[in-house]
């Protein structure tokens, strides 16, 4: 097995791993009276994600590997999992807002807002640009940067429709 293929294999199973720990946080918080927001765009971000992933798979299974990029990719992925600890039982790849909860200001969130965004950005470039597939990088990217701007937007109105609730 080529190294890439190894890289791929260990970021398929991270990212499997996270939709079980999104699916049982996204559960949990239903059931406490949470409350998901915008659902319609969440079907495009799934079809992206396994587009990228699927794609990375077909181009670069057996593509030589760039040792630097690698390793930002993988610091990546350490800020990654900070992310996630940070948000805890709140992270899920959903917008779900549980009324009452008071926003997240630890770890990453302390320093910048939407940390998890900026990661799956750099994510979404770095990993094809370690394989040598820049136009891939591109056009990923691109389809990433309109999703996005849907996404945050809808949920910083839901942060702050939650946000509005509680002040009353």
């Amino acid at each position: 097995m080529s190294l890439a293929a190894v890289i791929l294999a260990l970021v398929t199973l991270q990212r499997l791993a996270e939709l079980v720990i999104a699916k049982r946080n996204t559960a949990a918080l239903m059931a406490r009276g949470a409350v998901e927001h915008a659902p319609g765009h969440y079907p495009a971000i799934v079809v992206m994600h396994g587009l990228w992933l699927a794609g990375l798979w077909l181009l670069a299974h057996d593509a030589a590997v760039s040792w630097p990029l690698v390793v930002v990719f993988a610091l990546l992925q350490a800020a990654r999992i900070w992310t996630i600890a940070s948000l805890g039982d709140r992270w899920t790849t959903r917008i779900i807002v549980v009324p009452g909860a008071q926003p997240i200001r630890t770890g990453p969130y302390r320093y910048l807002s939407h940390p998890n965004y900026w990661i799956v950005i750099a994510e979404i470039a770095i990993l094809p640009l370690a394989f040598g597939l820049p136009l891939f990088a591109l056009a990923f990217s691109i389809a990433n940067a309109i999703l996005l701007t849907i996404r945050i937007r809808a949920e910083n109105e839901a942060l702050a429709g939650a946000l509005e609730a509680d002040r009353r």
